[in-house]
């Protein structure tokens, strides 16, 4: 089995590509859905995330948008959540690796790949890039966002420039879906052949 990492930086469309991998039959394991069950309502973390943030959570889990305010500015609360969170997330990245055992290919869709050290974790990477203003009109396009709030995400996230750098694959998302999709045709092809298709 080969381990796909796929990254990028916000906006960049890497659900869209984790999309067109599970498209072709590549089990596609997404750490922030993952995220959002263990803090949604019923969530194994709601209550430890409560104790950490008082405040930060509700009847359907944890509201994202305390728990935003709770941690933006503060590393060392960051470093506390990523704590409770990334171990609780490793355990179902395991689950998912055992229950698609048999695929020659998987893919696990991390948007902070490099900034959590995964890129060890996984066999090749793929990073998901597209122009800077393409970037920054789909993410300014999202409800609630605004370029402050964008500007704190990417001081958290390294540049894009950084992570094509240390990429085994670079998928382009500034032009047409059917250019993407051939990208990653390519990828696919590449580390498996056509009949993984």
């Amino acid at each position: 089995m080969i381990v796909i990492g796929l990254t990028g930086s916000i906006g960049m469309g890497k659900s869209t590509v984790a999309a067109m991998f599970a498209d072709r039959g590549i089990p596609v394991f997404d750490a922030d859905a993952a995220v959002h069950q263990l803090q949604g309502e019923g969530g194994r973390l709601v209550a430890a995330i409560e104790a950490m943030f008082p405040g930060s959570t509700g009847v359907e889990g944890v509201d994202r948008a305390r728990l935003g305010e709770a941690v933006l500015g503060d590393p060392a609360a960051l470093k506390r959540l990523e704590a409770l969170v990334h171990p609780a997330v490793g355990e179902d990245r395991a689950a998912f690796l055992a229950e698609n055992k048999a695929a020659p290919l998987v893919v696990f869709d991390i948007p902070l790949l490099f900034e959590t050290g995964g890129e060890a974790r996984v066999d090749k990477v793929v990073v998901v890039s597209a122009p800077v203003d393409v970037q920054r009109s789909r993410v300014l396009a999202r409800p609630g966002m605004h370029a402050d709030r964008l500007d704190a995400i990417l001081a958290r996230q390294l540049p894009d420039a950084e992570k094509r750098a240390r990429a085994d694959f670079i998928i382009p998302t500034g032009g047409s879906l059917g250019e993407t999709r051939a990208a990653v045709d390519a990828v696919i092809a590449c580390l498996i052949g056509s009949e993984g298709r």
